[in-house]
């Protein structure tokens, strides 16, 4: 064993011997199809904190010669596949953190990959004394060699691949020469049995150097098969609820949000171990260090990003371009590359993707209770949001003057916002005045749960604020007007018969109508209380 080639399993039964450890083994039994083929390089990108050094652990604890453990997966997952026995602990394995070894050469990329080849070659040549190997100084050569007199392959596991497009974000001479590196080392070699590579970012597009080709990659943009392997799903959450008596709803809340075609709800799965353990419904991204990303990117001056985020957090989705994002933190042509990446971090996800003959079409949302705290937190923060947080801040007077039926309070409040925000939110349509109620009503999500275009009776009510279980507070139908009236609104509301949603909810409902005049630039609140 040494501590790159063939190391030893305790990180993997550290892991096993946790608290909380949900069993994603049989990701395993995907892989094992992939060796020795063609499609034996694999690029899986996720957030920070979800799990990926976890998985390459137990990859490595699976894949490893020289080590006996059978004892840590005999009553795993993988154990009941037929290729559990034809690979356990069969092959060699060269696993490499990269940022431990951009670390420990003080971040020069060149003196990091010749310590990184030293040091995998050093110990190949304790693995195979028989074989000579002073002449080379290159992985990649030495590999070959080795390769070409006992014909022995490897499987590469690479931790934390994109730590250099991460650490060094302008530095494209270090980009060109490390993607140059790994091209060299995977490309067309038959020492690769299999190369599973993990970071965050997917690999860099590059001029010519976006050729690693060769690699099938996975992202939280397109997961496809490894969907439910990015984090916790719903049906590995439920029973971690039940023994440990949290609310299966709050947590679902805080924490889900990261779904795709076809495939279970996604849950971040660093918070909801913490949330399990304390018991609290916190925001435990700030404990990573990619927190400061998000306030960093939100604030870059870029034409229609501001407006895409007002959007977002107020519920709504955006239409994003996903396809020519660059793969790195610094190349940022217009708002959908920036959008793109908060993606590939966690902040964002992807809600639905179209595809038609004009194209993909991409829609991102926030996902979750969690990481619309950390937009708010920035928003507080920032010097290019004020209207926003002081909205935000001011939406438990708002939410108190709807309960109370102050309409004339509530028009005020929002006519003081459409202020603010004129030169951002276009008021052309109902959609605008619904982002602009959406996030004034920010308070409100506390005690209820918002839905937009909720169908109800002969139509859709625009937004229907349910109250949450416990929640001792009148239902709300919104309906909003442009240019019409308020009276309007709340006749829409009876005539089209939305409180029937309602028919089995003992308590009272507040119908709320809301118009906005373009020419006097002022609201109409109407609110009308009824008991069902």
């Amino acid at each position: 064993m040494g501590s790159y080639l063939n190391p030893d399993n305790i990180k993997f039964q550290r892991s096993l011997n946790s608290e909380i450890y949900v069993d994603k083994s049989d990701l395993i039994a995907i892989l094992n199809k992939k060796i020795h083929s063609d499609e034996c390089y694999i690029c899986i990108s996720r957030p920070r904190r979800f799990g990926k050094s976890l998985t390459a652990n137990m990859l490595s604890a699976y894949y490893a010669k020289g080590i006996d453990s059978s004892d840590l997966f005999k009553n795993l997952k993988i154990s009941s596949d037929s290729s559990y026995q034809q690979h356990l602990n069969k092959h060699n394995v060269i696993f490499i953190n990269m940022q431990n070894f951009l670390s420990n050469s003080n971040f020069d990329v060149k003196k990091m990959l010749i310590d990184l080849d030293k040091a995998v070659i050093n110990e190949i040549q304790c693995l195979y004394p028989d074989i000579d190997l002073e002449q080379y100084t290159k992985l990649n050569l030495a590999l070959t060699y080795v390769y070409d007199q006992v014909k022995e392959d490897f499987i590469f596991i690479i931790d934390e691949w994109d730590c250099i497009l991460r650490e060094k974000k302008e530095d494209t001479t270090s980009f060109e020469t490390y993607l140059d590196y790994l091209r060299t080392l995977f490309k067309d070699q038959p020492y690769v049995a299999l190369a599973y590579m993990t970071g965050i970012l997917p690999i860099k597009k590059y001029g010519t150097h976006s050729a690693l080709n060769m690699f099938k990659e996975y992202s939280m943009i397109y997961p496809l098969d490894y969907a439910s392997y990015i984090g916790f799903t719903e049906n590995e959450i439920q029973p971690l609820c039940d023994k440990y008596s949290v609310d299966f709803e709050q947590l679902q809340q805080w924490y889900d949000g990261y779904i795709y075609d076809n495939s279970e709800h996604i849950y971040n799965p660093n918070s909801v171990v913490n949330a399990l353990q304390s018991k609290c419904f916190l925001s435990y991204w700030t404990k990573t260090e990619i927190y400061e990303a998000l306030q960093f990117y939100i604030d870059i001056n870029m034409d229609g990003l501001k407006e895409a985020i007002i959007k977002l957090i107020a519920g709504n989705e955006v239409l994003v371009d996903t396809t020519a994002f660059h793969n790195d933190m610094s190349t940022f042509k217009d708002k959908d590359d920036i959008l793109t990446l908060l993606v590939h971090l966690g902040y964002l996800a992807v809600s639905r993707q179209i595809q038609e003959e004009e194209g993909e079409f991409t829609y991102v949302k926030i996902p979750n209770k969690e990481i619309r705290y950390e937009f708010f937190k920035c928003l507080r923060k920032s010097n290019s949001y004020v209207a926003e947080a002081n909205a935000i801040t001011e939406s438990k007077k708002l939410l108190s003057d709807i309960l109370n039926g102050d309409q004339d309070s509530v028009a005020r409040t929002l006519d003081v916002y459409h202020q603010n925000n004129s030169s951002i939110l276009k008021y052309n349509d109902e959609n605008s005045l619904a982002c602009i109620i959406s996030i004034s009503m920010i308070h409100a999500r506390n005690y209820y749960n918002e839905i937009r275009e909720l169908p109800a009776g002969k139509g859709f009510a625009d937004i229907a604020y349910l109250p949450k279980v416990g929640t001792d507070k009148p239902a709300l139908i919104v309906e909003l007007k442009y240019d019409k009236s308020a009276e309007s609104a709340i006749k829409q509301i009876k005539d089209k018969k939305y409180a029937e949603f309602f028919k089995d909810y003992c308590g009272d409902v507040l119908l709320v109508g809301i118009n906005y005049d373009k020419t006097s630039k002022k609201h109409q609140c109407i609110i009308e209380k009824i008991s069902m």
